[in-house]
């Protein structure tokens, strides 16, 4: 088989994408590596693959290295054909100052491109996402395309989002004067959904779960963009072998999009059984605002409020023939892993 030939290094093993990165490569019968922070975290990714259906590793290797440091970044990249740069640094609180965030991200990022490029990787595709493209975009009926995108001075933009945007502009500025023979794909996804390899939550996960046991008094027009994480793996990998791919970005994304009072009404109908506790009420935008003056969860929601996400999934679909499933199957599958890995 032509992929056995080809190792693929995977930053970022224990993340929820980064993992089911590594799932659909060994399936398709990829060798691959992996980065992990410390070796402990070794059988956490290990887990996660045989929930997934993986029962031989022969093919995974794993490499400890840590994004904030260049220790270790050229045995990771060593022989590799291509570099899925899914990793972002871990921030388990709001730091202080954004630049703790901002630094790290575009740092991080520069080392991995660095590494590859003196290794003769043929392509990178950088997870960056839908924060880098869409943020800045005032016109609701605008319908958001790749060529968007966010001013990283926006006012309101979250450090998270901001530094999504500077690695990303990071990432184009050093393969136009560094990048010699290598190719850059970036995939810009909006909210990952879908099912879960071990109990671990993602921040969109945690969403959920305050709507689903009632946490979650009343529930905001927040309004989202949904991928289901096997079709962000996909684009992944469709983005790294495709021609077509060099040099472009790609929304990742389901068609239409999904409010939070919707997807309420969505578990009512096809999940009765735990949507007992689910709030009928709804709250205006200016209440959450209002609210996030003195409330971290309404202040973690407020800047999302009013974003316009009416993005295009095109790009994808005609270039690489991607076909993502719906936004409603990649919820109802998030709940069904987390009833599955009890954390509901």
């Amino acid at each position: 088989m032509y992929n056995q030939n080809t190792t693929i290094l995977v930053t970022g093993g224990t993340g929820f994408l980064g993992a089911h990165c590594i799932l659909q490569l060994l399936q398709q019968g990829y060798k691959v590596k992996t980065t992990i922070r410390t070796s402990s975290k070794k059988d956490k990714v290990l887990n996660m693959l045989k929930n997934g259906g993986i029962e031989h590793f022969e093919n995974l290797s794993f490499v400890e290295a840590d994004l904030t440091q260049d220790k270790n970044w050229d045995a990771a990249v060593d022989n590799c054909d291509y570099v899925l740069h899914v990793a972002s640094p871990i921030h388990l609180q709001l730091p202080k100052h954004e630049d703790e965030m901002i630094l790290p991200a575009v740092e991080g990022t520069l080392r991995v491109l660095q590494a590859a490029q003196k290794a003769n990787v043929k392509r990178v595709v950088m997870t960056s996402n839908f924060g880098a493209v869409g943020y800045s975009s005032k016109n609701p009926n605008e319908i958001i395309t790749e060529k968007n995108w966010t001013d990283p001075k926006e006012k309101g933009l979250s450090a998270y989002n901001k530094s999504k945007v500077m690695a990303e502009k990071a990432a184009w500025e050093f393969m136009k004067n560094k990048g010699g023979a290598m190719e850059l794909s970036v995939v810009n996804p909006v909210g990952i959904f879908g099912p879960a390899l071990d109990k671990d939550l993602s921040s969109g996960f945690d969403l959920l779960k305050k709507i689903i046991d009632g946490s979650m008094k009343a529930i905001p027009n927040l309004v989202l963009g949904i991928v289901d994480v096997r079709d962000a793996a996909d684009l992944h990998i469709k983005a790294m072998t495709n021609p077509k791919a060099a040099g472009e970005r790609f929304l990742a994304l389901s068609d239409g999009t999904f409010s939070l009072p919707q997807i309420a009404n969505l578990l009512r109908e096809k999940m009765p059984e735990i949507s007992g506790k689910i709030s009928k009420k709804g709250v205006p935008n200016w209440q959450v605002k209002l609210a996030a003056l003195f409330n971290d969860h309404a202040k973690a929601i407020a800047p999302m409020l009013g974003v316009n996400r009416n993005a295009s999934n095109d790009k994808a679909k005609t270039f690489l023939g991607w076909k993502p499933r719906t936004k409603e199957e990649a919820i109802l599958e998030t709940v069904k892993s987390m009833i599955h890995f009890q954390n509901i």
